[in-house]
């Protein structure tokens, strides 16, 4: 065990040293650690002795990969880039309430300097170790926006993917023209909810914004993977008390949307598993509960949408799909998906502007005191 930690250290050490002495970066620099390796995984952990021997920050993201096999390589640049492009997806939002925020404030040009000054000296800040050349920079954003890989893979429920059963977008325009699309359709769906946070903003119109302007990127953006889904999801968690319907309507078609993944990964019986027990937890007597959805149209759609997510699941499990369309099931289940994270994206946007008139309510007593 020593000797392995010993030529473990050796290996690590060496190349972390030649990294920073390379890029001229700082242990407190660093935002992220990945750490694999595939046989040795002791107790602390490889990643734990690399942020003791460097002494990196508190709040830093660590990660520990092991047991994996040459997969964990592959698995562990996809987290790097999944975690760098999570800023994207939420930054709008942040950008918005921000804004909004520093507008509503006594003397707005100056917060509007200040903050205008914060961003761009965090962002030279981070983007320093990077700047020593072109090629470096170029790097960052090739893994930020992978364009050399297409214009979605698999069976992504986004609007791209889904379309595609009828126009085949790679064939009708090039790479360059798909980029141009996908930015002005991500933007234009973000704007809403960033007017929304500027006009009026609040900590739950935040929360909506966050939902909104990754679902944005989710439906629209340029190469977006199923577990993207994810992002949408986290700020649907944080809603959960105040929008139990929401994301009752959301997590169980976002797991039906990774399930063709995790399928293919034989991590049913780990998915099952999970299914079950986040049910058995929400729905147990002391959970809250959304009387505003009794008898509602929503309800009414939500619950006809939870029983073709069940026949889904059990017909992919069982039924043997024709040799002429082997991945039949999964588009299915793709465009299922894709029209409810549709309907979520628009309810959600709607919940979001309906903030606004408690918004305007607040403002007029606050000038009748």
């Amino acid at each position: 065990m020593e000797a392995a930690r010993g030529e473990a250290e050796t290996v690590i050490f060496s190349a972390i040293d030649s990294l920073m002495h390379k890029t001229g970066i700082t242990p407190k620099d660093i935002d992220i650690l990945i750490v694999n390796c595939s046989l040795f995984s002791p107790t602390p952990s490889l990643s734990a002795m690399v942020v003791n021997k460097y002494k990196l920050r508190s709040n830093i993201k660590s990660f520990n990969l092991s047991g994996m096999g040459c997969s964990a390589g592959l698995i562990s640049i996809d987290l790097a880039r999944d975690l760098l492009q999570m800023s994207a997806y939420y930054a709008p939002a942040f950008f918005g309430y921000l804004l909004g925020k520093c507008l509503k404030r006594q003397n707005p040009i100056l917060e509007i300097l200040k903050l205008g000054l914060v961003v761009l000296g965090t962002f030279a800040v981070l983007w320093w170790p990077y700047l020593y050349s072109v090629d470096a920079s170029l790097e960052v954003l090739s893994r930020l926006a992978p364009f050399e890989r297409g214009l979605y893979e698999d069976y992504v429920a986004n609007f791209w993917c889904t379309t595609s059963v009828v126009l085949k977008w790679k064939r009708l325009f090039t790479t360059q023209s798909l980029k141009l699309l996908c930015l002005a359709a991500t933007i234009s769906t973000c704007l809403p909810s960033m007017i929304q946070l500027v006009r009026f903003p609040s900590k739950r119109g935040f929360l909506h914004g966050l939902l909104n302007c990754s679902f944005s990127f989710y439906l629209f953006s340029f190469q977006v993977h199923e577990k993207s889904i994810l992002l949408p999801l986290l700020p649907a968690s944080l809603l959960a008390f105040e929008e139990p319907f929401m994301f009752r309507w959301l997590i169980y078609h976002a797991l039906l949307s990774i399930f063709p993944l995790l399928r293919r990964d034989k991590l049913v019986l780990p998915y099952a598993v999970l299914y079950g027990l986040f049910g058995l937890l929400y729905y147990t007597t002391g959970g809250r509960k959304d009387t505003t959805e009794i008898y509602s149209f929503y309800s009414t759609l939500k619950s006809s949408a939870f029983a073709c997510s069940i026949f889904l699941h059990m017909i992919y499990m069982t039924v043997t799909p024709p040799e002429k369309y082997p991945f039949l099931f999964e588009a299915v289940i793709m465009l299922f998906c894709f029209s409810q994270f549709f309907l979520v994206f628009i309810y959600s946007n709607s919940k979001q502007w309906a903030l606004s008139k408690t918004s305007i309510q607040e403002d007029a007593e606050k000038k009748r005191l």
